[in-house]
């Protein structure tokens, strides 16, 4: 049951994902959460952030990003890093996520979601069959509901990484 939580990959950060090999085994498409995942909650887009989606370009990715934010932080994040977006994408509903791909020119095959929350994030995007890695959050501040998810995934880690193990 809990395996429908489960991601397919794990990585310290987004910015640690190996994004050429990707690009070579024939994704290209990367939907990205934007807060804990790429900046701290409620951060501007950094230098980081924009050097990475400058990278992405370079390698031919189509990104967006798929918040469940509202659009001035959503949008202002979108113009610094030059990506498609969604605001309050109600994830994990698959609407967003199909949506994504559709602005995007993507498939779930060819796509691939990067975030750090197992059920908002990881969970929306392997319910539209979209491959999902799930990131360490940048920043330990959050907010309570989330602070309280966190609890919660913390069991569901504990199961997947000892099926992993076996």
């Amino acid at each position: 049951m809990l395996e429908r939580f489960y991601p397919d990959h794990e990585q310290a950060s987004a910015y640690e994902i190996d994004y050429e090999t990707l690009y070579k085994k024939g994704f290209r498409g990367i939907i990205y959460d934007i807060d804990n995942t790429l900046v701290p909650h409620g951060a501007p887009a950094d230098e980081r952030a924009v050097a990475l989606f400058e990278r992405l370009r370079g390698i031919g990715y189509q990104t967006l990003l798929l918040s469940n934010n509202k659009e001035p932080r959503v949008k202002s994040f979108s113009d610094s890093v030059g990506s498609r977006y969604i605001f309050k994408a109600g994830k994990p509903a698959r609407g967003g996520y199909l949506k994504a791909m559709e602005k995007m020119g993507t498939t779930p095959e060819n796509t691939l979601f990067v975030g750090d929350q197992l059920f908002t994030d990881v969970w929306g995007a392997k319910k539209a069959g979209i491959e999902t890695y799930l990131t360490k959050p940048i920043h330990p501040k959050e907010e309570i509901q989330i602070v309280l998810k966190r609890y919660l995934e913390r069991i569901v880690l504990f199961f997947y990484h000892r099926r992993a193990q076996s």
